[in-house]
């Protein structure tokens, strides 16, 4: 089985750079988008074979995720429950027969870190919903989480210290994550690999590869031996992220 996560930065300035093309090109059971910074009806997408879900922001051309999937879910919903999470079209959780898929675009802390005491309820409260679905059954969790955890993820961590998903609050945050049971399973793949998978547009950081790894595919520590791969899509472009993969045996 084979799941796509893409921080897209637009859905529609990315379809005028390729995505549907990359979309079948890489052919995914599941294929989950952030930041596709739609409304309902602004934009016609779908593709033979898949059922379509997304959540949009109440504000106009910001946030939104989306999931396409081949297999029908026993059913779907949108945010976490609470209050003031669900205004912004970050979650989308998919019930499967053996598993949860939950996309999400974790908020930024934004310059200045003006949104990070925002941030750290919404890691508490995210953390309780991902724990509970857990209790349920296994959870593969995708998505911008923007975060990047140890300083292997991310090219200039000393000057970053401080940088809205490099503080250390942000990254304690993830640890508390993956200590409450959960995998991230690209690191856990490749302990020692340094690929990133989000690149500023300033400073030519892309040609440069001066990035950060902060798009994950993190998972309930049961699904660990089914985890055949965890990639990152580094050469394909049409975003300031690429895409993510990964890869279950069945």
């Amino acid at each position: 089985m084979k799941l796509i996560s893409w921080n897209v930065n637009g859905l529609r300035a990315c379809e005028g750079k390729g995505f549907s093309n990359i979309f079948r090109e890489l052919d995914a059971d599941f294929f989950c988008l952030q930041e596709t910074k739609m409304q309902p009806g602004q934009m016609d997408i779908a593709f033979e074979g898949y059922d379509s879900y997304w959540n949009s922001a109440e504000k106009k051309g910001y946030s939104g995720t989306a999931v396409f999937t081949r297999h029908k879910p026993l059913s779907v919903s949108y945010g976490i429950g609470k209050e003031p999470h669900d205004h912004e079209g970050r979650v989308i959780t998919l019930e499967m027969e053996g598993f949860y898929l939950v996309c999400c675009y974790t908020p930024n802390s934004q310059d200045g870190l003006k949104r990070l005491d925002y941030r750290m309820t919404w890691e508490d409260d995210f953390r309780s919903y991902l724990t509970d679905l857990d209790s349920r059954k296994p959870v593969i969790l995708c998505g911008d989480l923007n975060v990047a955890h140890e300083e292997i993820d991310i090219k200039n961590p000393k000057t970053n210290r401080r940088n809205a998903g490099f503080t250390d609050e942000e990254r304690e945050k993830f640890g508390t994550l993956l200590a409450a049971g959960f995998t991230d399973t690209f690191r856990w793949k490749y302990p020692e690999q340094v690929t990133y998978s989000w690149w500023s547009y300033r400073f030519q950081a892309r040609q440069k590869n001066a990035g950060w790894r902060i798009d994950y595919f993190v998972v309930s520590d049961r699904l660990r031996p089914r985890v055949a791969d965890a990639r990152i899509h580094t050469g394909i472009l049409g975003s300031d992220h690429c895409p993510v993969e990964l890869d279950l045996t069945d």
